[in-house]
C-alpha cells in the first residue's frame, strides 16, 4: 500500500539563505503567503508573460531591498483546479501581509495587470509557516525547476505529532535523496491562515523524471522499513491533494 506519508514539493518554496538573519538561523522563521489562482486555460500564457514583464521586476526589487525574502510564480502541470501559484516569503506573518498589500498596489498601477484578473478571476489564499526541511526553518535556498506539493487535511488535535513523525522519520529519508542529488530541496510547512489544508509537503528536483524517481524511492523505503510510522501519520493526515508545478520564476 502506497502511503500518503510522503509526496511532493513546490512552492515552493524556496530560495537562498537570508543574509539578514544568517546569525539567527536557529530561532528565525519563514512565512510563505501563497495565492492559488483559478484561470481560464486559454489565457494562461498571456498571464505568464504579464508576470514576467510586470510582476517580476516589482517582486525582484522587493527581494533586493529586503521587503520580502523571496517570491515565485509556478505553473500547473498536474493536479487539481489551481492553475497558477504566486508566493511571497518573509520572516513574519505581518511582514508578508504588509508587503503583499504594497506590492499588489504597485503592480496594479500597470494597465496590463487587469488582464491577469480577467483570466485568473478567482483564487484561494494560504499563509504557511516553514517547520522543517533540508535547510533551517528560517532559511531560503536553491530549488529545482519542477516541484511537487502535497496538501494535507489533518486532525488538528494531533498535528504536532505529525510534525514529529516528519522530523524523526521522514527527514533522514528526504535528506538522503538531497545528498544523492535526486532532490534539490524539500520542506514541511504548517497552516497559519487559509482553507482546509493543514500541512504542506514540498519537493523540488532538476526535472520531472528525477522528481518522480526520488518520490518512488521514498515510498519504497517508507513502506518497507517504516510501516508503523507511515500508518500513524496516515491516521492523522488522512486526506491529501497532490500538485506538480513547473517553477517559472523565482527570486532569489
Amino acid at each position: 500500500m502506497l502511503s500518503r506519508f510522503c509526496l511532493c514539493a513546490s512552492l515552493a518554496l524556496f530560495l537562498a539563505p537570508l543574509a539578514a538573519v544568517a546569525q539567527e538561523q536557529e530561532s528565525a522563521e519563514l512565512y510563505v503567503y501563497g495565492t492559488y489562482f483559478y484561470c481560464d486555460v486559454t489565457g494562461q500564457e498571456l498571464v505568464d508573460e504579464i508576470v514576467k514583464t510586470v510582476y517580476a521586476p516589482v517582486n525582484d526589487a522587493a527581494v533586493a531591498d529586503g521587503t520580502i525574502a523571496g517570491w515565485g510564480w509556478l505553473a500547473h502541470h498536474t493536479g487539481g483546479k489551481w492553475r497558477r501559484l504566486q508566493y511571497r516569503a518573509g520572516t513574519s506573518m505581518e511582514a508578508v501581509l504588509e508587503a503583499g498589500d504594497k506590492l499588489n498596489e504597485k503592480i496594479g498601477e500597470s494597465p496590463a495587470a487587469g488582464a491577469v484578473g480577467r483570466v485568473c478571476n478567482a483564487h484561494d489564499d494560504y499563509i504557511w509557516r516553514n517547520v522543517t526541511g533540508n535547510r533551517g526553518a528560517g532559511e531560503i535556498g536553491e530549488r529545482g525547476a519542477v516541484g511537487m506539493s502535497t496538501y494535507y487535511v489533518c486532525d488538528m488535535s494531533k498535528e504536532s505529532r505529525a510534525d514529529e513523525l516528519v522530523k524523526e522519520t521522514l527527514a533522514p529519508i528526504f535528506n538522503a535523496q538531497v545528498s544523492a542529488g535526486n532532490l534539490v530541496s524539500w520542506g514541511w510547512l504548517e497552516h497559519i491562515v487559509g482553507g482546509q489544508y493543514r500541512r504542506l509537503e514540498t519537493f523540488t528536483a532538476k526535472d520531472l523524471k528525477t522528481l518522480m524517481a526520488a518520490r518512488a524511492a521514498i515510498i519504497e523505503e517508507l513502506t518497507s522499513k517504516h510501516e508503523a510510522a507511515a500508518t500513524e501519520f496516515d491516521a492523522i493526515c488522512n486526506s491529501h491533494t497532490d500538485y506538480i508545478w513547473n517553477i517559472q520564476h523565482e527570486k532569489p
